[in-house]
């Protein structure tokens, strides 16, 4: 795995990308005969999508009934449970939030807190103890032996068939949880509204399209930059970026990142520049005289992420954090172009 680990202003945010799902619920507000009818149907369209069979790295996987206890030990599988209406009784906290494992843009989702399991080693006893009936691995390492002893416990939802470790797509993460949770529909709804402010945003920032970006991050280990398939790159082709070609190049099969050493700090040239600080301090990449250096940098097109939440918002890349990494990003990258 890479050194480069794929890591308020409101909840608002948030809720703008399940705005769909949230006006069907609402439709029968004020109707107490009529919440009591939407309610059972759900439940009976739910039971109705059972058994559900769902695609992994290493064969089909069967889920016989609506699953009562969920753990989610995947990067934001967690959080993609919590935007379906699942609260998983055990989650793993891959960027360190503490508390209940989830930033602050999935506030409130939890009403009892999950026991946080550990992320790379993750506590077979622990998650046994858990009694789950099903857990979720949909954006992990896709190792085989964590994947079977996984399977032991409750059947497993691992990382797609054509997926690599940690690249499995917010799409497919999104589809195939809501599968395994019997809640397809909501999954297609919240997709589809996830896209729907990728546009938005990417039809306000027409300036966007065609421009190469360098999406980065620094470490205690050294310096490297994230490529084509990875979260954060993602995010920024879907407003109409294209991947800095010359990071690119150096991309292998499987990997997220390709590492980049200080002397050769210009490769990060693009037209414009975004950089994430992971556990060090982030005056230790604006403040670095060869980073200054870079072409773009010294042009001003350079934006360094130095609020945590931003930061985190941006790396987890679930449909909750989308819509607050937009809200917050965007403008910091409108802003650097235009310099």
């Amino acid at each position: 795995m890479s050194s480069l680990l794929p890591w308020r202003r409101s909840a608002r945010v948030a809720a703008v990308a399940l705005a769909g799902v949230v006006l069907v619920t609402l439709s029968a507000c004020g109707d107490s005969s009529s919440d009591a009818s939407t309610a059972s149907t759900s439940e009976s369209a739910a039971a109705g999508a059972f058994p559900a069979t769902v695609a992994t790295k290493f064969g089909d996987v069967t889920i016989d009934a609506k699953p009562e206890r969920v753990v989610a030990l995947g990067w934001s599988d967690a959080e993609t449970a919590l935007a379906l209406g699942v609260q998983p009784v055990g989650a793993s906290d891959w960027l360190g939030f503490g508390g209940e494992g989830v930033g602050p843009w999935a506030e409130g989702k939890y009403t009892t807190a999950p026991t946080i399991i550990k992320t790379l080693e993750p506590e077979y006893e622990k998650i046994a103890a858990l009694k789950p009936d099903l857990i979720l691995d949909v954006k992990s390492s896709g190792d085989e032996e964590r994947y079977a002893t996984l399977s032991k416990i409750a059947p497993t939802v691992g990382i797609p068939a054509d997926a690599d470790a940690y690249l499995t797509p917010w799409r497919d993460q999104t589809t195939m949880i809501a599968t395994a949770l019997g809640e397809k529909e909501k999954g297609d709804e919240l997709i589809a509204q996830t896209e729907a402010l990728y546009k938005k945003y990417a039809d306000e920032n027409p300036e966007f399209a065609g421009k190469t970006i360098t999406v980065g991050s620094k470490t205690s280990e050294g310096w490297g930059a994230y490529v084509e398939g990875s979260g954060r790159v993602a995010f920024a082709e879907s407003l109409g970026f294209k991947n800095n070609p010359t990071i690119q190049a150096q991309a292998k099969a499987g990997e997220f990142s390709v590492s980049v050493s200080e002397e050769n700090l210009k490769m990060l040239d693009a037209d414009l520049v975004t950089m994430s600080p992971i556990y060090i301090e982030a005056k230790e990449i604006s403040d670095n005289a060869l980073f200054k250096a870079v072409p773009a940098v010294k042009a001003g097109h350079a934006v360094v992420l130095d609020d945590q939440n931003i930061s985190q918002a941006f790396a987890t890349e679930s449909p909750l954090s989308i819509g607050y990494a937009l809200e917050n990003v965007v403008p910091l990258w409108k802003a650097a172009l235009a310099g």
